[in-house]
């Protein structure tokens, strides 16, 4: 072989060793935080972790979108369903309101939750830690402080 097409192989061995290992994982890691909280939190930590996550996102595509706010989940590539949860945005003004809910609130302390780009200050202030607007899942409103994940 020649040494440019060694060098080729090389390159592209490099490439899809980054392709191919285990990417850490947000909701590996996030599980992992929530075995360590008080169950009446747990529900509202891991919607929480999500909605964190869905806001900085939201806020990114605001700043790079000339002050113009995603209208939609597609329009910052994502799908509405991700694993146990259904997510949802809505535009208020010039801010993204997220929210997230369990599919299936049964035996849960709460059914969905709900925050804008608020969270991001308060979390950089308050040590990680935000309040989420949640609904239980007999429909009554609570207020939850939770860390970010």
């Amino acid at each position: 072989m020649t040494p440019r097409g060694a060098g080729a192989v090389l390159l592209l061995a490099a490439a899809l060793g980054g392709c191919g290992g285990a990417a850490p994982d947000a909701g590996s890691a996030g599980a992992r935080g929530l075995d360590k909280l008080p169950p009446e939190l747990r529900d509202a930590a891991y919607l929480g972790h999500e909605i964190f996550v869905l806001v900085d996102r939201a806020a990114d595509y605001k700043g790079s979108h000339r002050g113009k706010p995603p209208r939609s989940l597609k329009q910052m590539g994502l799908d509405s369903l991700a694993g146990p949860v259904v997510r949802r945005i809505t535009t208020v003004s010039d801010s993204s309101v997220i929210m997230v809910a369990y599919r299936q609130p049964r035996g849960r302390t709460v059914a969905s939750c709900e925050a804008n780009s608020r969270i991001l200050e308060e979390a950089a202030l308050n040590e990680g830690k935000f309040t989420l607007v949640c609904t239980t899942p007999s429909g009554a409103i609570a207020k939850y402080e939770v860390p970010s994940l």
